[in-house]
């Protein structure tokens, strides 16, 4: 038997059911989640070179030993400050490094097609378990079914403040707001050049971005995404499964069309 889910309007309320495309059963696997969304994010990277020639421009060499000193190569001159300075070696002032990292490393991770299709269907069927969406820390009511579908007046919303009317209405506001209010500062083992890390919340999956977009965007945390380029990583962001997902009509056929439809 086919799942089906309630179908909200936008005021919030129930206005029918449809139907789910069977992958939305797919047994959620997230094993195969993390390895494909490492996967894509590798081809996010730019590959880095130094200059071969990088900390050996200098004339420094051994002056070898009884001199009462350590035989790392040392600027030739007779003059402060440069006689007789550490230079080339690592560890010296402005000298190479040891393993500088080169341009043609093999940084992007490559997985199986059919792996990455079980991946993607695995990922949405977890957006369809509240339990997964709790666990992931989304904020969400006992009265909702999930995924949360809505009619397709979501893809017509051309202002901020229809469209947070509309999330008050179907009562994940309060999601957005642990999103928006927790930020935290990177302490120990975080990543240079990122000092806050921002949580992420709702996923809004049209079948065309356009207004949509320009309404959801001034909210922290929340992604519009077209059916046709939607992909594990937007599904399951840090590897972890069960996103808030919000659907229009229209984009719970178009996936079903562009995975297989109903087949399982």
């Amino acid at each position: 038997m086919t799942k089906t889910v309630s179908l909200y309007d936008m005021e919030g309320k129930s206005i029918g059911r449809v139907e789910l495309p069977k992958f939305f059963e797919t047994p959620v696997r997230p094993d195969l989640i993390r390895r494909a969304v490492v996967a894509l994010r590798s081809h996010m990277f730019q590959p880095q070179g130094r200059d071969p020639m990088a900390g050996k421009r200098n004339t420094a060499q051994s002056i070898g030993v009884g001199h009462a000193m350590s035989r790392i190569p040392r600027i030739k001159g007779d003059r402060y400050p440069k006689a007789n300075q550490a230079a080339f070696a690592p560890g010296t002032v402005k000298g190479r490094l040891v393993f500088p990292p080169v341009p043609t490393k093999r940084i992007h991770k490559k997985i199986n097609r059919k792996e990455l299709k079980l991946a993607m269907l695995s990922a949405l069927a977890a957006t369809s378990s509240s339990e997964l969406i709790k666990a992931r820390g989304h904020r969400i009511t006992e009265d909702r079914e999930f995924p949360l579908v809505i009619s397709d007046d979501i893809e017509h919303l051309t202002k901020s403040s229809e469209a947070e009317d509309l999330l008050k209405k179907m009562r994940i506001w309060d999601d957005l707001l642990r999103a928006s209010n927790r930020k935290h500062r990177a302490g120990r083992g975080s990543v240079r050049g990122r000092p806050m890390k921002h949580p992420v919340s709702a996923l809004v999956v049209v079948e065309k971005r356009g207004a949509a977009e320009t309404a959801f965007r001034n909210f922290t945390g929340v992604d519009v995404v077209d059916a046709a380029s939607l992909n594990v990583d937007d599904l399951a962001p840090g590897t972890h499964p069960g996103r808030l997902t919000i659907w229009s009509e229209s984009a719970i056929r178009a996936i079903g069309n562009r995975l297989g439809g109903n087949a399982a």
